[in-house]
């Protein structure tokens, strides 16, 4: 069920026309920000299967610090703060490291 968003009386149309066009802009960004993590989850998901049958850890610091310090240099070129970003990788790579300990201990049982 949306919910509808009460606007002042004196906003004009102009202004809520406005309002509306940049909220779908957003919603546009939103939606490719979920397929680009989805796309994303698909390789990673790949990395923790190769890691798995070669009995390598799920998780690589190394990379992990390279790939921070990477997205920290993007963010700042692309005028986005990069503690934020560094606080979003670290979260996504997070994640990854709990699938990759999830395929492991899978591949284990299975004997694979």
């Amino acid at each position: 069920m949306a919910v509808q968003e009460e606007l002042p009386a004196d906003a004009g149309q102009d202004a809520i026309d406005q309002l509306h066009s940049i909220r779908e802009s957003i919603d546009n960004i939103d939606a490719a920000l979920i397929h680009l993590l989805a796309e994303r989850f698909k390789f990673t998901q790949g990395v923790g299967r190769l890691k798995a049958a070669h009995g390598l850890p799920p998780a690589d610091p190394a990379r992990e610090l390279m790939q921070i310090e990477r997205l920290r240099g993007l963010a700042v070129e692309a005028h986005l703060d990069p503690a934020f970003a560094e606080k979003f990788l670290n979260f996504v790579i997070a994640e990854v490291i709990h699938h990759h300990v999830q395929i492991a201990g899978g591949q284990a049982a299975s004997g694979a």
